[in-house]
């Protein structure tokens, strides 16, 4: 990863090299409300957002890149924007500290033309690189400690580079052959992000040089290998290691994990042991009566067949989630016919930017203009994370709680209905099978990436019964709906309430995670730490999950932090093991489970795979943030039992 992508320092500034045209070409292409406040960093002049420059609201999910000002006033500024930047280039200007605290917040607000609540600021100027990491750039742990990290997708990199940076002992055990996690595994047709390409980074490994605004799979992971390599993880990965479980041995303080290489199997010991494996990593395919007669090709998406040329095929779809939403329109044109297969209709959003690509003049300007990546990434921070979650808790005096929750909500529904129907004009067939009737956001939100037109289309079927079985080549439908089929597809997703399955995890008492928490009921403080399991630690555990938006790197970042800081805490008062103490856990979990009382994902609408069997949800947080940020900020040892004296590390066997 080039260094002008990188912090240097406390905040990581890239150098100016283009000449006078092509900068000016670039900024034509650059975001008004962003070079505001590029302007306003390097000039310090707050006449920058008052009027005639003040720009308009940002709306929704709309970058607003006009800032709703005439062309004349975005002329001034990208000529004075342009003048700065030669003044860098060429040694005559100045760079400016970024602002911090009530400034920050102040400028962002303006920028956006709303206001952002002044308790963002602290995360916001960590998350921009505005002020250095405790964890990332931190001064090192100072102890001989050895940590086992299970998986090297997003949250095993962003664990092993923070531990790797803090001179710690690191193993990281993956059972693919490469990095990655579930963009490594999800290479199906059409295989993307549904979060902003710029926020879908980690603070301390920005990348500037994305090419469209929401990535696809091979750039995604090509990210997440570049990362890899940056920090030099790949010496500390054993490729092609399946960890079978693992037990703490509490006579000497360490987990003894037990793992699959090349069909023998071995044990590893680690004074700390972190799973980084996930919610999203075991694909469900339903038991289906018959579905060993089909004589085709039948797949999950996760686990897509590449061999298999669908030209010409007629291709049935199990599913309509996200990953069947983002396969369906980009195997249509290929494809014979496919037929879709839903259990219920999805609430689809538009975005203008979903399909766009970046204009690569764009992409200069993230790549040299200084501030102008870190101020576009905090527009984004607070458009797609904490804003919409006030929306989404229940009013108990909203009169219409069989299709909304609130009076916002409400005019959410109006408004992804009123685009439905747009979409698919006089189809009033395709209109009543795909209008949900259950609030928006109960379930997953999800980004038209061309479907509704690809539900238009002569070749294309939409089907509301439900499979009941497979009778050769013949998907049946519960209606008595027989239809012939090539390739079978299961967009079914995975097996996300059962945690860390099939792993066999056994603490101090001898217990194991399954037997605490059953196969739907997970359960965690923090999300991280679960009573009678000292040092080991969860990422992306129960109640993670972002179901009202944001960036998964960020909640990776917060877990790690909290991870670290309680390394430290151990480290200086010598204690050998911590485990979070039961009522600490009770009592956190109890305030989850309130939370969610008030919020959407408990509406009885509708199914969803955030609840289990009995009405719990155990996948999704209901914090904000920029709660769960401050929750993770500053562990303590008392809400947690110590192993008093540390025990020389054991290494890794």
């Amino acid at each position: 990863m080039p260094d002008t992508h990188r912090a240097t320092g406390p905040v990581g500034l890239p150098t100016v090299t283009a000449d006078d045209a092509v900068l000016r070409d670039a900024l034509v292409a650059g975001n008004i409300p962003t070079l505001l406040l590029v302007l306003r960093t390097l000039t310090g002049d707050p006449r920058w957002f008052s009027p005639p420059y003040r720009p308009s609201r940002t709306i929704a999910m709309n970058d607003n890149d006009t800032g709703g000002l005439p062309e004349e006033i975005q002329a001034e500024i990208r000529d004075t924007v342009l003048d700065l930047l030669r003044g860098l280039r060429d040694g005559t200007g100045t760079l400016t500290p970024p602002p911090l605290d009530d400034e920050l917040i102040t400028m962002l607000s303006e920028s956006l033309g709303e206001q952002v609540p002044p308790e963002y600021a602290e995360s916001m100027a960590a998350d921009a690189g505005f002020v250095p990491s405790d964890v990332f750039d931190g001064p090192p742990l100072g102890a001989d400690l050895s940590v086992v990290i299970i998986g090297a997708g997003i949250s095993g990199i962003c664990a092993g580079t923070a531990l790797r940076r803090l001179g710690v002992d690191v193993t990281i055990l993956e059972r693919n052959d490469d990095v990655g996690g579930t963009w490594l595994d999800n290479d199906y047709p059409g295989a993307g992000v549904d979060t902003p390409s710029h926020l879908y980074a980690f603070s301390f490994a920005p990348w500037a040089s994305w090419t469209r605004y929401y990535a696809k799979q091979p750039e995604i992971l090509d990210y997440l290998r570049r990362v890899a390599d940056q920090e030099g993880l790949r010496s500390v990965i054993r490729f092609g290691t399946e960890v079978l479980g693992a037990t703490w041995d509490a006579a000497a303080s360490v987990w003894r994990v037990r793992v699959l290489s090349g069909g023998v199997e071995s044990e590893l010991v680690s004074d700390v042991l972190v799973s980084s494996v996930g919610q999203l990593n075991r694909p469900v395919v339903p038991a289906l009566p018959g579905l060993d007669t089909f004589p085709g090709p039948a797949f999950h998406t996760a686990e897509w067949d590449h061999s298999v040329d669908l030209a010409g095929k007629r291709v049935g779809v199990v599913g309509t989630g996200a990953s069947a939403m983002q396969v369906v329109p980009t195997i249509a044109e290929q494809a014979g016919s496919v037929v879709i297969f839903q259990r219920s209709p999805q609430w689809v959003a538009p975005n203008g930017n979903y399909l766009r690509e970046v204009d690569p003049r764009t992409r200069l300007l993230f790549e040299q203009v200084p501030y102008y990546r870190p101020w576009y990434r905090l527009r984004l921070m607070w458009m797609f994370q904490d804003k919409l979650h006030p929306t989404l808790q229940r009013d108990p005096a909203w009169s219409h709680q069989d299709r909304s929750i609130n009076a916002t909500n409400d005019k959410h529904r109006e408004f992804f209905t009123r685009y439905l129907r747009e979409q698919l004009g006089d189809r009033e067939d395709l209109v009543a099978k795909s209008l949900p009737d259950y609030p928006p956001y109960g379930k997953r939100m999800l980004l038209d990436c061309d479907w509704f037109s690809t539900l238009r289309r002569d070749d294309v079927s939409l089907v509301t019964s439900g499979v009941a079985a497979i009778d050769g080549s013949t998907v049946v439908t519960d209606d008595g709906g027989r239809h012939d089929v090539d390739v079978l597809v299961f967009a079914t997703g995975f097996s996300a309430r059962t945690m860390l399955h099939p792993l066999d995890i056994r603490g101090r008492s001898g217990a194991s995670l399954r037997e605490r928490w059953g196969d739907d009921d997970a359960w965690a403080h923090l999300g991280i730490e679960v009573p009678d399991f000292p040092n080991l630690f969860l990422m992306y555990g129960p109640n993670t999950n972002l179901g009202h938006g944001g960036s998964t790197m960020f909640h990776a970042e917060c877990q790690v932090h909290y991870i670290v800081e309680l390394l430290r805490a151990m480290v200086a008062a010598d204690v050998a093991a911590v485990e979070v103490r039961e009522q600490v856990c009770d009592d956190y979990v109890a305030r989850v489970d309130a939370a969610h009382e008030n919020m959407i994902w408990t509406h009885p609408g509708m199914s969803t795979w955030y609840r289990n069997a009995n009405g719990r949800v155990v996948t999704n947080s209901p914090w904000k943030l920029l709660d769960y940020w401050t929750m993770t900020r500053r562990p303590s040892l008392d809400e947690h039992l110590v192993t008093p004296v540390r025990h020389p590390s054991k290494g890794v066997a």
